[in-house]
């Protein structure tokens, strides 16, 4: 409780309260935000057959398949970026202003995604995409402190609940339009598209988000954060344990396509079914995190556990299917709000870089769960493979889990 405590105390100190006719608008900016940062991150991955062709023309027409899974070191390109850039950049900004901080990273992703879309060559892509992913982690650290300030004392699983909606929100709606657009006009109008989303975001901080003074932190406690065992045990816990989500949600395609029998067209209807369920969950997640933030933790990783293993075993129907993709959208996304939480309280004096951890630690998770995903794949067992590898993955984080909070009953004695 004491950790609680403290976190309260130094949400307190970054911005007053605004009322409500305030409140809604700023977090609406926000999730806004969060909304194209979604688009900018999951697009990819539908549109990497024409972004091959295009800046790998001759490896394309050797080999299609081999110029795809080159072109997929985009998406590589941007996680390393997210992995770099968020505790840099934490560790960089421990003084600035919150809300100066945000509209100084939307900044950094108009131009990030403006130049991944006009770079001439792949290599200059690929830089793009590094320099564009380097701004997310510390995005929703600051934007997240910001809605749990707006949220109010004890609302702070809220808050970030408020701005991962945007998240969401772009998987069941921007990424298909966006993604269809690109097939249509092009990849390059598609990122065109984002960093104008990007740029109506920036706007919308600019005019709804209420001026904060500056944080009470400096570079070196937020660096010292990072000395503390519970910090990194909670982010080997995000990254290792919500893998098992990406081991499911990276081969949905082809277990719909191989394993249901479906055809490739039923494909954006079952992640719009994730994106749901994923809508759901961290709505829940976020309510269910202020009021018990351990057993929102432990609840989660069994009940994603429990999913998965649902999934692997009914998904030959067209309902465990979609019932499955559902389920593991939303006990996935459950998780989400209990481990920004959980990473802010075990990093005292060090919000920021406590939140931009975990969005380090989610994209370590993304590489991971695909890899081995993949792996289980590549060794021959089969498309619902990937759904036990989650299992497994799941029970490591719960384990981990539960080891942090062990630890955290020994320190209060």
């Amino acid at each position: 409780m004491t950790d609680k405590r403290n976190s309260v105390a130094e949400l307190d100190a970054v911005a007053p309260h605004p009322g409500a006719d305030r409140r809604w608008p700023a977090l609406l900016a926000l999730a806004f935000g969060a909304v194209a940062i979604g688009l900018t991150e999951f697009v990819p991955a539908g549109l990497l057959p024409q972004i091959a062709q295009d800046l790998l023309g001759a490896e394309y027409t050797r080999s299609p398949s081999d110029a795809v899974a080159h072109a997929g070191w985009m998406v590589t390109a941007y996680a390393l970026g997210v992995v770099v850039g968020a505790p840099l950049i934490a560790a960089a900004t421990a003084r600035v202003p919150r809300r100066r901080l945000v509209l100084a990273l939307l900044v950094l992703f108009v131009a990030g995604t403006v130049a991944s879309a006009l770079a001439p060559g792949f290599t200059l892509v690929l830089v793009a995409r590094f320099v564009a992913g380097l701004p997310h982690g510390a995005y929703f650290g600051a934007a997240g402190l910001l809605a749990a300030k707006l949220m109010g004392p004890g609302n702070e699983g809220r808050g970030f609940a408020a701005v991962l909606s945007g998240l969401t929100i772009a998987n069941v709606v921007g990424v298909p339009a966006v993604t269809w657009l690109g097939q249509q006009a092009g990849w390059r109008t598609a990122y065109l598209v984002i960093a104008g989303v990007f740029g109506l975001a920036l706007l919308a901080v600019a005019a709804t988000v209420p001026d904060a003074p500056a944080a009470d932190g400096s570079p070196a406690a937020e660096l010292r954060s990072l000395r503390h065992p519970l910090v990194w045990l909670t982010a080997a816990t995000a990254a290792i344990g919500f893998a098992g989500f990406f081991a499911v949600n990276s081969y949905i395609a082809p277990v719909t396509t191989e394993v249901t029998g479906l055809s490739a067209g039923t494909v954006p209807w079952v992640l719009v079914a994730m994106g749901l369920g994923m809508t759901v969950g961290n709505a829940l997640g976020g309510w269910y995190a202020d009021r018990d933030l351990h057993r929102a933790t432990l609840l989660g990783f069994t009940a994603m556990i429990a999913t998965a293993v649902l999934f692997a075993l009914t998904v030959g129907t067209t309902a465990g299917l979609f019932t499955g993709a559902f389920l593991i959208g939303a006990t996935s996304l459950f998780l989400g709000p209990a481990l920004q939480s959980r990473l802010i309280t075990v990093a005292p004096g060090a919000q920021l870089m406590g939140a931009a951890v975990n969005q380090s630690a989610m994209n370590i998770a993304n590489s991971l769960g695909a890899a081995l995903g993949g792996a289980v794949i590549a060794a021959g067992l089969g498309y619902r493979a990937p759904a036990w590898a989650g299992v497994a993955l799941g029970l490591a984080g719960l384990a981990l889990a539960a080891i942090g909070f062990t630890l955290d009953r020994r320190r209060a004695v």
